[in-house]
């Protein structure tokens, strides 16, 4: 089980990530509004204005405060590690 830093010290499990998207569209925007009224939004923005929304496969929406390009570096980083880890 491989984790990425999302900011602010939370961490999210790389294998339950189905997207990243951003915060701007209306579709996400109302995505946003009915997760959190049922339950399923969880804000690891910690109180910073949020740059990208990672849906995970367990329909549960994450905002996030770091730019969708950060989280796909980190997400890039893992699986290049586990490449590497895999060819010794």
């Amino acid at each position: 089980m491989k984790l990425i830093n999302i900011g602010y010290g939370n961490l999210l499990v790389r294998e339950r990530i189905v997207s990243v998207v951003s915060p701007d569209a209306a579709p996400i925007k109302r995505m946003i509004i009915d997760a959190k009224e049922s339950g399923r939004a969880i804000d690891a923005s910690c109180g910073k204005k949020t740059k990208s929304v990672i849906i995970t496969d367990s329909d549960h929406v994450v905002l996030c405060a770091l730019e969708m390009e950060k989280i796909l570096n980190r997400f890039n980083n893992i699986i290049n590690e586990k490449e590497d880890d895999e060819e010794d």
